[in-house]
């Protein structure tokens, strides 16, 4: 089975005429996006009412621990509605705090865990055989 991204299945818009178009979308474009640069005390309300003017969200997301906390997950119904929002709400002002809104890319957030994955191994290992990383550099 060929798996297929939903950025090039979904390839047909209409306009306001009612006629369809083919949009050919860039792969990082899907309907999920990550936001930063959020106020610590926005609620999931106020982000619907910022969002929402672009078309039907499925699920947001906010973040709430202190790692997480100005960041949010906005899924929205269609992947024209997220491109437009982000287009549109990229260094939007709330609060005095410009928005960085970008689409969601899975392999960046798993690249990070991996690495720091990694880089806990290294030291663990580095522990086991009594390796000093400055006694190397010498």
């Amino acid at each position: 089975v060929k798996a297929t991204r939903e950025s090039e299945t979904k390839t047909t818009q209409s306009d306001d005429a009612g006629t369809c178009r083919k949009v050919r979308l860039p792969p990082e474009v899907n309907r999920i996006l990550y936001v930063r640069n959020l106020p610590y005390k926005i609620t999931g309300e106020e982000m619907y009412d910022i969002f929402g003017k672009y078309g039907a969200i499925r699920q947001i997301r906010v973040g709430n621990t202190p790692e997480t906390r100005g960041t949010a997950f906005v899924v929205f119904e269609d992947i024209f509605d997220a491109k437009n929002a982000c287009d549109h709400l990229s260094g939007f002002n709330v609060c005095g705090r410009y928005l960085v809104v970008l689409y969601y890319q899975s392999n960046k957030a798993f690249k990070k865990m991996d690495a720091e994955k990694k880089q806990a191994e290294l030291d663990r290992v580095k522990t086991k055989y009594g390796i000093n990383t400055e006694d190397l550099k010498k």
